[in-house]
């Protein structure tokens, strides 16, 4: 059954957007879309009453942040469907409907891959390079390849929204969305979708100093839905840094001279990389038992329901 248009809120994350917002908001609506939701970082530009006089929905974040953003509107949504999509004109409306039709045969969320051969123009090296190493990164750490994880081009049922617990405050607030949605099992779809460079914003996304809090927030959240990888990383790394004092360690010894403390630490870094190795071992092993628990838990309940 397709997805009605009044059924969907068009959620636009804006700071600065006064050249773009305003043509956004009015193609949304030739598109058929009345629901469409602008919150505002504290624009010092004419964006918030642009988006007004365009009939959008205004609200002023309390907190700063994309991510604060995003988890304050989620919050005031009352629209069974979300569609997201920034606010700087990169984003096409006219793949409002190919992102959200998905949702209407069971997906619970949508993420419109910009990355593509036909998109590549608009990207400059370093940050086609940068979202490659990023989603790559996400595989090994989250086992899950979904091609464009900080789209900002993306769609959501509620329900999908109420399963994530979101924090991230900042620019990692696409990769937390995407992690949590791989933590909770949601159904995900990767559709592709036209993107083009700004035409009117500076950038607000400094590739190195953002680039690395996103790999940090990657690895972070890689706690939660990948132990081993987590625990394993610092297990290994703690153990290689005791194998190479160990290394200077013997090779001072061989010329008659003894390092006692340096000895002593070599044992321990070693021992306690391996202990906290192992404890990776364990707690991704509890992880897949408890996930196989939950998956027989609703597998029970969706045929308890279908024999009713």
């Amino acid at each position: 059954m397709p997805i009605e248009k009044d059924q969907v809120c068009i959620l636009i994350p804006t700071l600065n957007e006064a050249p773009t917002i305003g043509p956004l908001i009015r193609e949304f609506r030739d598109l058929g879309y009345s629901h469409i939701f602008v919150i505002d970082g504290n624009s010092i530009d004419e964006t918030r009453s642009i988006a007004s006089r365009e009939g959008a929905r205004v609200e002023v974040q309390s907190r700063k942040g994309k991510g604060n953003a995003l988890i304050e509107a989620f919050s005031l949504i009352e629209e069974p469907y979300i569609l997201m999509i920034d606010g700087d004109g990169t984003y096409s409306p006219q793949d409002a409907e190919k992102v959200l039709e998905p949702l209407s045969r069971g997906y619970d969320q949508v993420i419109g891959d910009r990355l593509t051969d036909e998109n590549r123009d608009a990207f400059s090296r370093l940050n086609l390079f940068g979202n490659q190493i990023l989603n790559r990164l996400f595989k090994l750490a989250h086992s899950a390849y979904l091609s464009d994880i900080l789209s900002g081009y993306r769609a959501f049922s509620h329900e999908g929204i109420r399963q994530m617990h979101l924090k991230e405050v900042g620019f990692g607030i696409e990769t937390e969305i995407s992690a949590e949605a791989v933590r909770s099992g949601q159904k995900i779809l990767v559709v592709p979708i036209s993107y083009k460079k700004r035409p009117g914003t500076p950038t607000k996304l400094n590739p190195f100093h953002d680039g690395f809090k996103i790999t940090a927030t990657i690895y972070r959240l890689a706690k939660m839905t990948n132990p081993l990888f987590y625990f394993g990383l610092i297990g290994l790394v703690t153990m290689t840094g005791g194998i190479i004092v160990g290394i200077y360690v013997i090779l001072e010894w061989l010329q008659n001279i003894e390092h006692l403390p340096l000895t002593i630490l070599t044992v321990l870094l070693i021992v306690v990389g391996f202990q906290i190795f192992m404890f990776g071992i364990l707690t991704d092993m509890m992880l897949s038992l408890h996930r196989e628990v939950i998956r027989e838990l609703q597998d029970a309940r969706n045929s308890g329901n279908e024999h009713k």
